[in-house]
């Protein structure tokens, strides 16, 4: 396999992320633990403007976001028509179960459990 073949075949994570010491902590994490490469944007709008250029294979979105929520964000990313597979899982202490429902998001309670966060992941993009 070459150099570029493996790096195509690496899945990158969109972590959308306000709290910047959270994002870090959760960036090391996967970085340490899993192949994937992980790209922070700390808002909606940020996150929005990266999905065209890196096109995730799994969205992490923190509920609670300036400006736009983590459900708007994921409802729009959702919308374009080559993103509707991809899966999400959404981070808050305070969740939105019956939305996330709606939409197969899977919900995490912040704070988190990393060993859990790490493992979701891994059956997300298995």
């Amino acid at each position: 396999m070459t150099h570029l073949q493996e790096h195509l075949s690496v899945k990158t994570i969109l972590l959308v992320e306000d709290d910047v010491p959270i994002g870090e902590v959760l960036v090391q994490a996967i970085t340490q633990e899993t192949s994937y490469i992980t790209v922070v944007a700390q808002s909606g709008e940020e996150a929005l403007k990266l999905v065209e250029s890196i096109k995730p294979n799994l969205l992490i979105l923190d509920y609670r976001l300036p400006g736009i929520t983590g459900l708007e964000v994921y409802d729009q990313i959702h919308a374009l028509e080559e993103f509707m597979a991809v899966p999400a899982m959404m981070i808050s202490a305070q969740l939105p179960v019956s939305e996330l429902k709606n939409r197969a998001i899977v919900g995490m309670n912040k704070p988190l459990d990393l060993d859990e966060f790490l493992q979701t992941i891994e059956h997300l993009l298995a």
